[in-house]
């Protein structure tokens, strides 16, 4: 049979460098993961514990397709508790993971062929997805004194129906503050385009809190995730929330899509809301952790970065060591046992030139990946 033209969507690279890491752990060899972009510890106990109960006593069968109504409750809630933001639940949409809010986001706001901007470097399933809906990606390539951040500048004369940005970033770790943020809505609304924002790394900043879109305008999609704060990356839930003339337009979608979001799923995540103090003690380990990659990836060579102020990422420029990054970061893992990301996920123009590296891991672990990585460079550079 013939596959569709939609379907013929780029790998996601660091997928294959984590099954290159399992074949080499397989192998007996004591990999360090700066590839893997998602925390290194589970669901919070308390929320395992609420679902075990659950499960003893509830069929956990459909749920509305909008998401419990407790869960869409405390969410609008969290707006008040981080942004103190009134926010009316009926706008919250609960998603099987932000992937699922960016499908519904991109069917809900584009028709076939429309044009969406993308910040470059960015996450590279924005541009599959939108691809696979038929949709145009406009990569924005933005430049490292912005700290890899679109301005209005960057769309320009481009007939855009809509703009995508991240703040946290990925693979940046770099935020946008209220200024920049006001400024990327008031162009677009000005042009008439879609905005949508992607904020599932909030709640993992360092020196200054994030800006929500939704303290700018409700005209807005906000889309964010229980997998990285929360913790809960295999769960498979998000939410989103959306302009209040726009819930029954996404409702019809995702009853058709998705039916629901996971019933288990909603139950802990709601209960992982109220988890505080062991999802602040992660918080803290990713903020030792930073600041030994702050320290040791210069020392090791690689100091062309922006430092991040949220998200748990360094992206750094290694044009310098490599025109070619993905054998760099194949170099690196045969050598060291560090596994690292090739920028070629996050731009496909300028990546060849740039690794991202993680620091969701242990401690202990970023200590002895970073210690690997200096010898590695210094004996790359007597060679």
């Amino acid at each position: 049979m013939r596959n569709s033209t939609r379907s013929q969507v780029d790998p996601f690279i660091v997928m294959d460098v984590m099954e290159d890491a399992r074949q080499a752990e397989e192998a007996g060899r004591h990999i360090i993961h700066m590839e893997v972009g998602q925390p290194s510890t589970g669901a919070p106990k308390g929320a395992i514990d609420v679902l075990k109960r659950a499960l003893d006593t509830q069929a956990l069968g459909y749920t509305v397709a909008l998401g419990l109504p407790d869960l869409r409750q405390r969410i609008a809630e969290l707006y008040g508790d981080w942004y103190d933001l009134d926010l009316n639940p009926e706008r919250v949409v609960v998603t099987t993971g932000s992937t699922g809010g960016f499908l519904l986001a991109f069917t809900a706001l584009f028709d076939t062929g429309d044009r969406v901007g993308i910040g470059a470097p960015g996450y590279p399933s924005y541009r599959q997805i939108l691809r696979s809906l038929d949709l145009t990606p406009v990569d924005l390539p933005t430049a490292s004194q912005n700290r890899f951040q679109p301005v209005p500048e960057d769309f320009d004369g481009l007939d855009l129906r809509g703009l995508l940005v991240a703040s946290p970033g990925n693979p940046s770790g770099t935020m946008l503050d209220q200024s920049a943020l006001g400024a990327l809505i008031e162009a677009a609304h000005a042009r008439g385009m879609s905005f949508i924002s992607d904020e599932i790394y909030h709640g993992l900043e360092y020196e200054a809190k994030a800006v929500t879109a939704l303290e700018l305008s409700d005209e807005v999609y906000v889309i964010n995730s229980f997998s990285k704060y929360f913790s809960m990356t295999g769960w498979r839930i998000g939410w989103m929330v959306v302009p209040e003339d726009h819930v029954r337009v996404v409702e019809r979608i995702a009853q058709n899509m998705f039916i629901c979001p996971s019933h288990a799923s909603q139950v802990a995540a709601l209960a992982a809301m109220d988890c505080h103090a062991e999802l602040d003690a992660n918080l803290d380990v990713y903020t030792r952790n930073r600041k030994l990659m702050l320290e040791g990836l210069p020392a090791a060579g690689f100091d062309r970065i922006a430092p991040p102020d949220g998200a748990f990422y360094v992206y750094a420029d290694v044009s310098e060591h490599t025109r070619d990054s993905r054998s760099f970061a194949a170099e690196i893992l045969r050598e060291t046992g560090v596994a690292v990301t090739p920028g070629l996920d996050f731009d496909p123009e300028r990546g060849a030139q740039t690794l991202r590296f993680a620091y969701a891991q242990s401690t202990e672990d970023i200590r002895e990946g970073l210690s690997r990585l200096r010898r590695f460079m210094a004996e790359r550079g007597a060679r």
